[in-house]
């Protein structure tokens, strides 16, 4: 017997494949597509309408790849993506691959952990208590080298020329110059993998709500040994780049000892 959780994913391939090979012609790189035309592909296979059309589109946007079908007609070096161009239309896009995941081979830098036990002890889900380990520990301020405040989590709003988007969460900050920041967070636990389209999305965001601040995106994850990875993005002429990484482990104050401050103290300051 087929779970229904199996069903619903070969239900969402069958809709997808339909509606990229409906509208896909030889060499191209960007295929728009629209809401509804989950709709029509629904009625055209004879399968059951998904209770939440949207959630179709979001399943490939951010939890599971595109159908090998899919991805086997990128052109070469590059993979398929799908991107929101406003409210209920979409893009497929051909895009060069960006993989935000920890370099192993990075050093690690012990950090007092300050996180409240009742708080470590209730959070609900990886992403909520990653969320609540970079509060509590500032490590915004400590990756970024700004004062950080947070300003709004899990905010859910419209972009133009996008649609709806959602932030992890937003801190705003103020450098020794003055200068004001906003920094998007897009936080993945478990074995959620970070997604580039999110990032994209965040800066859009700031720019839009945020014009007057320098954006600098933040993406952070949590390692097998529940060490923090995080990331800043910056968005280039060749498109979304990694600009820095910084491992941190949360540590009991004990466990920083002298040796690991004398070696702190000389490590060359680098993003």
């Amino acid at each position: 017997m087929v779970s229904g959780a199996s069903s619903s994913v070969q239900r969402y391939d069958q809709i997808i494949e339909y509606i990229f090979s409906h509208k896909y012609r030889e060499g191209a790189s960007q295929i728009d597509f629209l809401r509804e035309d989950i709709v029509a592909a629904v009625e055209d296979l004879g399968i059951d309408r998904p209770s939440n059309l949207g959630d179709v589109i979001y399943t490939y946007r951010y939890r599971r790849p595109l159908p090998l079908s899919i991805q086997t007609k990128a052109p070469s070096g590059l993979i398929w993506i799908i991107r929101g161009i406003g409210r209920a239309k979409y893009r497929f896009i051909a895009v060069v691959p960006l993989a935000i995941e920890p370099n192993v081979q990075f050093v690690e830098t012990k950090i007092p952990d300050s996180t409240p036990g009742i708080i470590a002890k209730y959070a609900l889900n990886d992403e909520q208590a990653l969320l609540a380990k970079l509060r509590y520990n500032r490590l915004i301020d400590i990756f970024t080298g700004v004062t950080c405040y947070s300003l709004q989590n899990h905010l859910r709003t419209t972009v133009q020329g996008i649609g709806q988007v959602e932030t992890d969460e937003v801190y705003i900050g103020i450098d020794h110059r003055g200068a004001h920041y906003v920094f998007p967070i897009q936080a993945k636990g478990g074995k959620d993998k970070q997604n580039a389209v999110q990032i994209e999305q965040d800066i859009a965001l700031c720019k839009e709500k945020f014009p007057a601040l320098i954006c600098r995106p933040i993406a952070a994850q949590f390692m097998e040994d529940g060490s923090i990875a995080m990331f800043e993005l910056e968005d280039t002429d060749a498109g979304l780049r990694i600009s820095g990484e910084k491992h941190y482990k949360l540590v009991d104050p004990e466990q920083v000892t002298s040796s690991d401050l004398e070696r702190y103290r000389v490590r060359p300051t680098t993003p």
